[in-house]
């Protein structure tokens, strides 16, 4: 049974806070989907975790390839091809219940000075909060992220 963390992004951006997560994550042992909602976006992504990692290399590809199914970190717009125990929703993706509570760690990182972003995640929060599901708030305010809510 998983949980879903709330990533609210002020200080740092997606493009630096997400090799973050990928790093723990595969540290855990955990293969993973990144879901987003727009391809273009992904594969800026893609480009981004490629060229910007000066604390090592992730290992990972773009869903539609041959080998999708032995990628470690799988970037996708829809459901994932890799048998993924950590889901991370970015742009907006959904994420249902059900893959909170199949997936060993869910992750919804939003942009904090977006409004439309945090309007989703709101809507996120309650959804997956209202069906049972285990969830963290984490914030940027102080510069550090810090536990704000748990449900």
């Amino acid at each position: 049974m998983g949980a879903a963390y709330f990533y609210h992004l002020t200080s740092a951006s997606l493009e630096q806070t997400l090799p973050m997560l990928l790093s723990k994550s595969r540290d855990a042992g955990w293969a993973v989907e990144v879901r987003g909602v727009d391809k273009h976006a992904m594969e800026r992504l893609d480009q981004a975790l490629w060229n910007g990692l000066p604390e090592g290399f992730l290992p990972h590809g773009m869903a539609g390839g041959d080998h999708d199914a032995d990628q470690p970190i799988l970037l996708t717009t829809g459901g994932g091809g890799n048998a993924a125990s950590c889901l991370m929703s970015v742009h907006g993706a959904d994420v249902t219940p059900e893959e909170v509570e199949a997936a060993d760690r869910v992750c919804v990182l939003f942009d904090g000075y977006d409004g439309e972003a945090l309007d989703k995640a709101r809507g996120q929060w309650k959804a997956l909060t209202g069906a049972g599901c285990s969830a963290q708030y984490w914030s940027q305010d102080s510069g550090r992220w810090e536990k704000k809510a748990e449900s």
